[in-house]
């Protein structure tokens, strides 16, 4: 009976986790170029302070695909909620960097606005600088 449940319960982890599991070539692929943007970005002066956010996204996203597999492979719920939380993590992270950088462009607009540096690029770009 314990045995027919434990097999009952991989089944249904396997069948919930074939969606990622399909797609964690992927994933495994959006987070080997997270990482390679991270590194190009920690090239920089500027981009060495935020480098570590694409290199810890593109960390996140390789281990929801290994754990996804995992939990494909064994049945392991354990597994497939851990993928999950990365998952997660992900998501919130990313969204987090999203409203800052809606909320900075905003910002941007407002101040190009109210210094009147609008009112100036039709002179600017009539200008010859030849």
């Amino acid at each position: 009976m314990e045995n027919e449940e434990l097999n009952m319960e991989q089944r249904v982890v396997r069948e919930v986790s074939l969606p990622l599991y399909s797609s964690k070539g992927w994933i495994k692929f959006l987070g080997i170029l997270m990482i390679i943007y991270g590194v190009f970005m920690a090239m920089t002066i500027v981009g060495i302070i935020i480098a570590w956010l694409p290199i810890w996204l593109g960390v996140l996203l390789n281990q929801t695909a290994n754990r996804i597999e995992q939990a494909q492979i064994s049945g392991d719920i354990a597994a497939m909620v851990r993928s999950q939380n990365s998952l997660s993590t992900y998501f919130t992270v990313y969204g987090v960097l999203a409203l800052i950088g809606i909320i900075g462009a905003i910002i941007a607009i407002v101040v190009v606005i109210s210094t009147g540096l609008m009112y100036n690029i039709p002179e600017l770009l009539q200008e010859n600088y030849y």
